[in-house]
């Protein structure tokens, strides 16, 4: 029986700019005819996954071009000193190992940074930080053999299985569970995703607004005027709908089969997509605001329902009414008209701080961690 974890999240942020484009606005879209804000399911992830790294003791992996940084942090404490260890052969045994990785004529290339001389990959490897420590360790007893200019097809192959989250449990890491990772040189490490993240948008439209800044020179003498510097930098304000599901069973066998490793990682991801934030211009802005509606439903042979079509005539809240209370209000109806017309069995469980006339749709709770709990309770039977 195929089980999915959906999450739906009305969230009211201040004057912002938590995501922007290439022109430094913020980001948008046109949808139901009008124009949305909108924070792209990228940024949303990216915000969960540092939320990961916080709650989680370093169960997470890194995304980076610069693994021959952490190779070396890794090596050279344990092997100062030794013969053969110099820096240059340091280096080279690791470019040697990272060359190896790969499939057929597609490798990993290991390139010297043209602006700074840093040794860099040419693609981004995302690897847990255990298989970065268990490719530490294959290079260590492999050093003298990765200084030859051939290199074996067994060390090679030592070399590429370091790499074996996906068979070694305790190298996984729940982001890779979660949103999974494509490696084009390696596609048999590649990790289909558990977990699917709508971009959010907002329940109305949006003007751009621009706020005119100046900055003066704290030294500058008593009897001269003006500003030194001026600019503008663009925001808005939106109430967004986020949007994102898990299944279940794709992240159990992400995770080797360990259910309690799986509950672990679904109920931290539900608390940081409703926690994390975006970082964009919050030095700026500080626009600090938790949801004040989460819907958490459980579903049980069901297809996924994003229910962003609430709000496709955008929503208009007249002078006194509560913009959050009212899209609260018409997620719930669209919802309910949704369950009528296509019955799912299912449960839902909501923290509904925005005091919504939800009609009957969905268990409220009095907090997060009772969603939280009353959720893992439903998908684990």
């Amino acid at each position: 029986m195929k089980t999915l974890i959906e999450i739906h999240v009305l969230q009211n942020f201040a004057p912002s700019n938590l995501n922007r484009d290439d022109t430094g606005a913020p980001k948008d879209a046109f949808f139901g005819g009008t124009r949305r804000a909108r924070v792209s399911s990228q940024c949303d992830k990216r915000a969960v996954r540092e939320y990961f790294k916080a709650e989680n003791d370093g169960y997470f992996a890194s995304r980076t071009k610069r693994v021959v940084d952490s190779l070396i942090q890794r090596i050279e404490p344990k092997v100062q000193g030794e013969k053969n260890y110099s820096q240059e052969n340091l280096e080279k045994a690791i470019t040697a190992a990272i060359n190896c990785i790969g499939s057929g004529d597609k490798k990993v290339k290991v390139e010297k940074d043209k602006k700074n001389g840093q040794l860099k990959t040419d693609v981004l490897l995302f690897l847990s930080n255990a298989e970065t420590d268990a490719l530490a360790a294959a290079i260590e007893a492999n050093f003298n053999e990765l200084l030859k200019s051939k290199i074996s097809s067994e060390v090679a192959k030592t070399i590429t299985d370091s790499l074996d989250g996906k068979e070694n449990k305790s190298r996984l890491t729940l982001d890779i569970a979660l949103f999974g990772r494509m490696l084009a040189v390696m596609p048999e490490k590649n990790q289909n995703a558990a977990c699917q993240v709508a971009h959010a948008i907002s329940t109305h439209a949006v003007e751009r607004e621009f706020d005119f800044y100046t900055a003066v020179d704290d030294l500058k003498p008593d009897d001269t005027s003006g500003a030194d510097m001026m600019g503008t930098v663009e925001f808005n304000s939106a109430c967004y709908y986020r949007y994102a599901v898990v299944d279940w069973a794709k992240l159990v066998e992400n995770l080797q089969g360990d259910a309690e490793l799986a509950a672990k990682g679904l109920r931290t991801f539900l608390q940081g997509f409703v926690m994390a934030e975006p970082t964009g211009k919050q030095n700026s802005f500080a626009a600090h605001n938790p949801p004040e509606f989460v819907a958490v439903m459980v579903c049980h042979d069901a297809a996924p329902r994003n229910l962003a079509n609430a709000f496709e005539t955008a929503i208009r809240a007249k002078t006194g009414e509560s913009l959050t209370r009212k899209s609260a209000e018409a997620l719930a109806s669209k919802g309910r008209a949704l369950e009528t017309a296509y019955p799912r069995k299912s449960q839902t469980f909501l923290l509904n701080l925005a005091k919504a006339d939800l009609g009957g749709f969905g268990t409220e709770q009095t907090s997060l961690d009772d969603v939280l709990e009353a959720t893992l309770k439903a998908v684990r039977g």
